[in-house]
């Protein structure tokens, strides 16, 4: 054989290195894994049937009614949280604002602006997320966001009896039963002092 032959068959024998691209990798690239934002009113149908899984099964009602849930979304969709795993909703707080001491009626369906006091109305889990602590997590994410801004100095919610221990634990303290009835449900009050916080301090971008 030539040694022309030799030169031209020793490039087919070359061994030369393959990138393979994992579609995972690829998919990370354009849509976050998890990601935790604020709610838009575009999110309202997948809040809407979450909310409604958990809460009718349960209580039969559900704290917001799908109106609700768009209007809180556009008037304080700063005061909402979701949770986001490959771009799907698995989590979320719905919140408002509000001015008085104690939640009322009336603080069921209206947003005060530029007032001290964060009302969270709801917080629900999809059904195949949950006994994985991601209750515990978004409360927790929720309660960091809303130290950091201006003016906000504590977090009131209602609950059954049966959720007491969750926000206990979560750093709430009870006040008290609450004059807000559902149907023939009664709640007891929390709340949560959110100024002074050390999470504020720590961070710069707050």
């Amino acid at each position: 054989m030539s040694v022309s032959g030799l030169l031209f068959f020793k490039p087919f024998f070359q061994k030369t290195p393959v990138r393979v691209d994992n579609p995972l990798q690829q998919r990370r690239h354009t849509l976050p894994a998890s990601e935790f934002r604020n709610l838009t009113p575009q999110d309202a149908i997948s809040v809407f049937e979450i909310e409604r899984e958990a809460f009718i099964s349960v209580s039969g009602e559900c704290p917001l009614t799908l109106d609700e849930v768009l209007n809180f979304l556009g008037q304080c969709p700063e005061l909402s949280l979701g949770w986001f795993e490959e771009g799907q909703l698995v989590a979320f707080i719905i919140g408002s604002g509000w001015d008085k001491e104690r939640l009322s009626q009336e603080a069921m369906t209206q947003h005060v602006p530029d007032s001290s006091t964060v009302h969270i109305h709801v917080l629900s889990v999809h059904r195949h997320c949950r006994q994985q602590g991601k209750g515990s997590i978004i409360l927790w994410r929720y309660l960091q966001y809303v130290s950091c801004m201006p003016g906000l100095r504590r977090a009131l919610l209602i609950c059954e009896d049966f959720l007491v221990p969750f926000y206990l634990k979560a750093g709430f303290k009870e006040i008290g039963p609450s004059a807000i009835t559902v149907s023939n449900m009664h709640f007891q009050e929390m709340e949560y002092t959110l100024c002074g916080q050390a999470y504020s301090r720590r961070n710069s971008d707050c």
